[in-house]
């Protein structure tokens, strides 16, 4: 099949400059303007005219103080909303703490990709196989949200509510993902299956975060993606192994219950079935791999 790029719609542009600017830009433009922060998603979108054309563009990219990773002492990580995914990728932060993250982020797109394109955006998309989703579900995750009206905090687990919907307003923007104190003794893994090795979105994401001690596992979080209308926690199969010493077995039943929990349609990349048979093998492998010396 071939794809017809053509020339950008003609839209007006601004590029706000602070963030007050910002939210009154958002404010004016309620339900009529389109946040552009990396543009990965967006731009090939507006050429191939799979959206309607916004009454403006407001560009995120003139504000240097939202591009940030922080880790307030005692308080977590704090990822800003133009924080790339190549930022993720390469920070020793990250990399020292929340190794799942970064894994995540370098299994994305291409390094060119990656340069660009923002954690914040892939979770505003709210596509369900969005890659970050898995991750910061798993880690906890909150979104703090802004307008002119003021912010609210909202649980990753509550900001999507269905295909391309999330609980934004439309005068609201995702300013900063949170992400709680890691658990000691905790090791996390993201496994994508793809149809090709790289450069493909997830057919299913699997994303888990285990705190074991002494062959017991102390908590444990599940994340699909892919497998159901939002970017899920499978909390019935985190259930069957918390406060459990681990065995096959448990492994095992953890892993087909997190499939249950899995609510697949069939596509042009896989069945439900497959996608179903797929997360349980997943997820037995991951947590597998969280444990393992």
């Amino acid at each position: 099949m071939v794809t017809l790029y053509r020339r950008l719609p003609r839209v007006e542009y601004v590029q706000p400059k602070t963030i007050e600017e910002l939210l009154a830009l958002r404010a004016q433009y309620a339900g009529k303007g389109a946040l552009l922060a990396g543009g990965t998603d967006l731009m090939p979108k507006l050429k191939r005219r799979e959206i309607e054309a916004p009454g403006c563009l407001i560009d995120l990219k003139g504000i240097p103080d939202l591009a940030y990773i922080s880790n307030a002492e005692g308080d977590g990580l704090r990822i800003g909303a133009l924080a790339t995914l190549r930022a993720i990728e390469t920070s020793a932060l990250i990399q020292a703490t929340y190794g799942i993250l970064s894994q995540t982020a370098s299994s994305m797109a291409s390094v060119q990709i990656r340069n660009r394109g923002t954690v914040a955006g892939n979770l505003c998309n709210a596509v369900p196989s969005a890659d970050t989703a898995p991750p910061l579900l798993a880690l906890d995750a909150t979104a703090k949200l802004m307008s002119q009206k003021g912010e609210r905090i909202v649980p990753l687990d509550d900001f999507f509510i269905g295909p391309n919907k999330t609980v934004l307003s439309d005068d609201e923007l995702l300013v900063e993902i949170q992400v709680p104190r890691v658990l000691p003794h905790s090791r996390g893994v993201y496994l994508k299956l793809t149809q090709r090795s790289s450069m493909e979105l997830a057919v299913v994401g699997v994303a888990v975060m285990v705190s074991a001690r002494n062959g017991v596992c102390e908590n444990i979080k599940i994340a699909l993606g892919a497998v159901a209308p939002t970017p899920m926690r499978a909390k019935r199969a985190e259930a069957v192994l918390r406060g459990q010493h681990f065995s096959e077995e448990l492994i095992e039943h953890t892993a087909r219950t997190a499939a249950e929990e899995s609510r697949p349609i069939d596509d042009h990349r896989a069945t439900q079935e497959y996608r179903r048979d797929m997360v349980e093998v997943l997820v037995k492998r991951a947590v597998i791999e969280t444990i393992s010396p």
